[in-house]
């Protein structure tokens, strides 16, 4: 039920219009794991790559999922997502 959230990329001025419209959200994490386990609703993960570091909007959509009763990861790269996804998975954490 792993499944992709289309925020990031670079747009032009109508097709970021356009989504805005359409209710796209500045910072959401990259991933969502629908899925409860444990403690949990679901899974966000947003990804990084080299030295990135999560935005100001990015961190306070993980904190506010949190909040909520999500769990939350920022993972660099697939190898690490998919090491937090598995954790998720079998210990609900």
């Amino acid at each position: 039920m792993l499944y992709h959230i289309p925020n990031g990329g670079k747009r032009d001025e109508k097709e970021a219009a356009n989504l805005k419209r359409q209710g796209v959200k500045a910072g959401v994490p990259d991933l969502c794991l629908p899925v409860a386990r444990g403690k949990w609703h679901g899974l966000y993960i947003e990804l990084k790559a080299g030295k990135n570091k999560p935005t100001e909007k990015q961190q306070a959509w993980i904190w506010a999922l949190a909040k909520q009763g999500y769990a939350t990861a920022v993972c660099y790269g697939w190898e690490e997502a998919r090491q937090v996804i598995v954790k998720y998975l079998e210990t609900g954490g």
